[in-house]
């Protein structure tokens, strides 16, 4: 989609994740190199100092493509007019915190973003990067007049972990492997599909010939891999979070090539028998008009399938236990 200025809200401004997110937005990389950006930098009062120490730095860049900052603790003045809303900031997991609590610490927030979202433009999209981004993008959906079609949990990071498990256990470059859908949630049931993968044209199945590795090892690694992330660093991957949700922003924004395909979460319109109302990742294609489309056809295996019905009754599961507070 092409425009002469974007304006982009960015939650959880100050944190990691937002910290490698800006300069990238202001480069000219993501919207181009002749469209300007402005940036709505959200944060929770008590981070608007070290948001003050972003924007400093962000000036001292010299982006000549970043027209103007704004730097607000309130929702609707970040997100009034804006085109894309990058919903970073959410409610971490605190220590012996239950996924359960986690999405009702996290509804309110994403329920009063939803509300917000009705000041955007017209042609606004959404991708929530907060976990659990799945649900929380379900209240958001659920929560504001933007259409549903508009929202995107992110599952781009799981896609972008497969593709390098596969390239490098098959010895290729990262480029040589398209067709990579993740099926389901952003959680340790997701499903990463290398049954439809393709390297260099040819069926994954085909050139990696451990089977036992591809329904094994390569699941588990790519469903935990943030775990082991935190478990090395010490810190949960930000690096690979921000670069994952500008790919979503860039898939979104540009027509998806011939015969490929991208990953994110959208509300199911009951594709692959996925309960609808759901947002499940699928499989995708952009039109680069703003407006996208759930691939079909693809062949499920039965041990396939048993992986997508286990992640899609874990978002059942969330989506009930918001719902009964109300949420959506």
């Amino acid at each position: 989609m092409k425009r002469n200025k974007v304006v982009v809200a960015v939650t959880g401004a100050a944190g990691n994740i937002g910290y490698a997110t800006l300069p990238r937005l202001a480069s000219g990389e993501i919207f181009g190199k002749d469209t300007e950006v402005e940036l709505r930098l959200l944060e929770i009062t008590p981070a608007l100092g070290a948001l003050e120490g972003v924007a400093m730095e962000m000036n001292d860049c010299a982006f000549p493509l970043l027209t103007k900052m704004v730097l607000t603790d309130n929702v609707e003045e970040a997100f009034d007019g804006i085109n894309w809303a990058m919903l970073i900031g959410a409610k971490p997991r605190g220590k012996g915190m239950l996924r359960s609590d986690l999405l009702l610490g996290n509804g309110p927030i994403f329920t009063g973003q939803g509300n917000a979202l009705n000041k955007a433009a017209d042609d606004v999209q959404v991708i929530v990067v907060g976990n659990p981004a799945n649900t929380n993008a379900l209240i958001a959906a659920n929560n504001s007049d933007v259409p549903n079609s508009r929202f995107a949990g992110m599952t781009r990071l799981d896609q972008n972990r497969a593709i390098s498990q596969l390239a490098e256990k098959a010895g290729v470059a990262i480029s040589d492997v398209t067709n990579m859908a993740i099926f389901g949630n952003h959680s340790k049931t997701m499903y990463p599909d290398a049954e439809n993968a393709l390297i260099n044209g040819t069926p994954a199945y085909e050139v990696i010939s451990d089977h036992e590795w591809l329904r094994g090892d390569f699941v588990t690694t790519v469903q935990n891999r943030g775990a082991e992330i935190i478990n090395a660093r010490g810190q949960s991957s930000a690096m690979s979070a921000a670069n994952a949700a500008l790919d979503h922003i860039v898939s979104m924004e540009n027509a998806t090539p011939d015969g490929d395909w991208f990953s994110a979460g959208v509300m199911s319109d009951g594709s692959y028998g996925v309960a609808e109302g759901l947002i499940f990742s699928f499989p995708l294609r952009a039109d680069g008009n703003g407006s996208y489309e759930i691939v079909q056809g693809l062949e499920i295996s039965d041990w396939a399938q048993q992986m997508i019905d286990a992640t899609e009754a874990e978002l059942i599961s969330e989506r009930d236990t918001v719902a009964a507070e109300g949420l959506i």
